[in-house]
């Protein structure tokens, strides 16, 4: 059996797509499979691309219908079958070293669940880049020159914090992830909120801060819109203070009060105050303030 399934739900820029591809295609480690789930792009490009491929270990599935993104996030999901799988996104790089990193962090860590190798933050032209939510993210992540696993109460509080993880970049023991699963009706917090559940779990996560990964932050992504009018927080609100009644019945006190301050999504929320006004989204304020002050 294969060892790692890299997934690519697919929908978008068909030239990101193609350095998505590739960069798994040049891997060090090679018993990989590359699963890619086009959600029904309006253009043969892909189909081309793939077919000019001559290699088993990719394959190249076009959606009947639109499923969406989260849908289409889910039949991957659904569809890995080796025992480490990588959801990874579709204008995101691996570097060569990706899974050499991930194997040996699950081999070196019987216990985890989840692998969150070094990550380096580039542009939409692929420049290196450092916009404030990534600063905030390293400044949260857990500073270790060596492999370091977390899991229980000091992992749920160390991502209720604010979530430092990338979820494309995040490599999983495949029974956890298919057992959890996507949690319904959430968008903003769903990497978050499978995170917890591990935690919740039992399980664990291995932080290795060797650079393996490249993350594309796109100004004008889903969250960015859904935070700038509102909406992100409406959502991130409900789910810290679902988290917080949760952490409290497992006795996971200083978790539960991390979950119930959610200082730094509220800091965000405050950032954007300025910015809503400046764009003319007035109607956003008062939902930005609820949640700076709730």
């Amino acid at each position: 059996m294969t060892l790692v399934d890299v997934m690519l739900p697919y929908y978008g820029d068909v030239e990101l797509m193609k350095l998505a591809a590739r960069s798994v295609m040049s891997q060090h480690f090679e018993d990989w499979r590359l699963c890619v789930f086009d959600d029904g792009y309006p253009s043969s490009e892909p189909a081309d691309f793939f077919a000019g491929i001559d290699d088993p270990r990719v394959v190249y599935r076009k959606n009947e219908k639109n499923l969406g993104a989260n849908g289409n996030y889910r039949k991957a999901l659904e569809n890995a079958e080796a025992p480490i799988v990588v959801i990874m996104g579709a204008d995101d790089i691996m570097l060569p070293n990706y899974l050499d990193i991930v194997v040996r962090a699950f081999e070196s860590h019987p216990e985890a669940a989840i692998v969150q190798p070094g990550v380096q933050v580039i542009d939409e032209s692929g420049i290196s880049a450092s916009p404030l939510v990534d600063r905030v993210k390293k400044a949260y992540t857990p500073r270790t020159r060596t492999p370091l696993a977390l899991s229980g109460e000091q992992m749920a509080t160390s991502l209720i914090r604010a979530n430092w993880t990338y979820f494309p970049s995040l490599a999983w023991k495949t029974s956890t992830i298919q057992r959890i699963g996507f949690t319904q009706g959430l968008d903003v917090v769903q990497d978050l909120a499978m995170l917890l559940d591990v935690a919740a779990d039992g399980g664990a996560m291995v932080v290795d801060p060797e650079l393996g990964f490249l993350y594309r932050r796109h100004s004008a992504s889903d969250s960015s819109v859904r935070a700038l009018d509102g909406r992100r927080f409406d959502e991130e609100r409900q789910f810290f203070n679902g988290q917080a009644e949760r952490f409290r019945s497992l006795g996971w006190n200083k978790a539960a009060r991390a979950a119930g301050i959610h200082v730094v999504s509220r800091l965000n929320a405050g950032t954007l105050v300025v910015k809503a006004i400046a764009s003319g989204k007035t109607a956003a304020v008062p939902r930005l303030f609820k949640h700076v002050i709730g």
